[in-house]
């Protein structure tokens, strides 16, 4: 007697893997890769490959997502502690026999030039997500202690390369897993409070502060004159200052339809400096304008609250915490790049994700974007 098996089609056998993917972050994700597309071409079609590059970039990031979003959370927590000890590790190495360009220790040769801090990007979240999941039902002021020890290395070692902009995402994502572990608002506060005491007195004390000849006793020199550019960028209108002068002229001159598409002129005569990379969303508003800076900042405020939205359905701590964390990631490139480029923060060398051109920043944000699939189609599957 003979059994006859049906064999399954292929529709059959890739259900499976694409069952439970989140269409809403995966829309919002194809749309900004679209615009970032599409004014990557208009920037950067003279600019060499890097519109060829870039779309390179983002299918190498997609194929990130596809496999990382497989892994179950709980396989993600496998891979927290030694992600994050052999990032702090790499960074202790970078300090030691480190390479230098341009004045900053931020590289090391292990047979490739790595830069160990965008690992501390992933590395950073997963690892407080850990730790607080260990602690679940048992939290202690001491635990919040400990995670601030945790985070506080990675950062304080890539200030010191110095990275002002890596450093800022990495304390970013670190203090947004705090926070969603449960932080008392009355920790909260006081240093918040002291941020804006400090940052007015910085501003109303600005000519005294930004004098030729004044040294501050913290921060890097290049620091401190970003931030004195930024108060006052016609202090070096050809200088120091033209990177925000030139932004703002092309966000301004956009207008509220912008001057369509390839038709920037601010942008094709090379007066906007790093038009592809960190400096393209001025290029982006110059061509598109205030209608299009609205669709943009609308596909990320989508993205971010989908994101949170899977963070509050997560099945466990460390998926809440992790994917919160992750999502804030993406407000805080998106806040920063925007506000350095319209001159409401200084220049820190951020990208626009998804947008500005980078394979190092595209593959963090392809892993990034993975987790948050993976928790949510975690949810998903459970709920079936």
């Amino acid at each position: 007697m003979s059994a006859v098996f049906d064999k399954p089609s292929l529709y059959q056998r890739t259900l499976p893997v694409l069952q439970g993917f989140d269409g809403l972050l995966a829309f919002a994700v194809f749309l900004l890769a679209c615009a970032g597309l599409l004014i990557m071409y208009s920037s950067g079609y003279d600019h060499g490959t890097r519109f060829a590059d870039h779309g390179r970039n983002m299918l190498i990031a997609g194929a990130i997502m596809f496999v990382v979003a497989q892994v179950p959370p709980q396989r993600l927590m496998v891979f927290a502690v030694p992600l994050y000890v052999t990032g702090v590790t790499l960074l202790v190495a970078v300090l030691a026999f480190g390479i230098t360009k341009k004045g900053a220790r931020r590289w090391l040769n292990v047979g490739v030039v790595i830069q160990p801090s965008e690992i501390l990007k992933i590395a950073m979240p997963l690892m407080l997500a850990w730790w607080f999941q260990k602690r679940e039902g048992q939290l202690r002021p001491l635990d919040f202690v400990v995670g601030l020890v945790l985070l506080a290395l990675p950062v304080g070692l890539i200030m010191k390369q110095p990275d002002l902009g890596t450093s800022l995402l990495v304390l970013a994502a670190g203090l947004a897993v705090i926070f969603f572990a449960g932080l008392s608002w009355k920790l909260i506060l006081p240093p918040v409070l002291l941020g804006v005491v400090g940052i007015s007195l910085i501003v109303w004390f600005e000519p005294q502060l930004c004098a030729d000849g004044m040294r501050w006793p913290v921060l890097h020199d290049y620091q401190q004159q970003r931030i004195c550019t930024l108060l006052d960028p016609s202090r070096d209108p050809l200088g120091k200052g033209f990177h925000i002068i030139q932004g703002m002229i092309a966000i301004g001159s956009g207008g509220v339809f912008g001057k369509g598409f390839m038709a920037g002129t601010q942008t094709h005569l090379e007066f906007i400096p790093e038009r592809t990379t960190d400096f393209i969303f001025a290029a982006y508003s110059e061509e598109f304008g205030l209608i299009g800076n609205l669709l943009l900042i609308s596909g990320f405020l989508f993205l971010i609250f989908r994101g949170l939205a899977i963070a509050m359905d997560a099945p466990s701590m460390f998926s809440r915490l992790l994917a919160g964390a992750l999502t804030m990631i993406f407000f805080t490139y998106a806040f920063v790049n925007m506000g350095m480029v319209s001159g409401i923060l200084p220049v820190v060398g951020v990208p626009l994700p998804f947008i500005s051109y980078g394979g190092t920043a595209m593959v963090t944000l392809g892993l990034a974007i993975g987790m948050l699939m993976s928790i949510a189609k975690a949810k998903r599957l459970m709920q079936t």
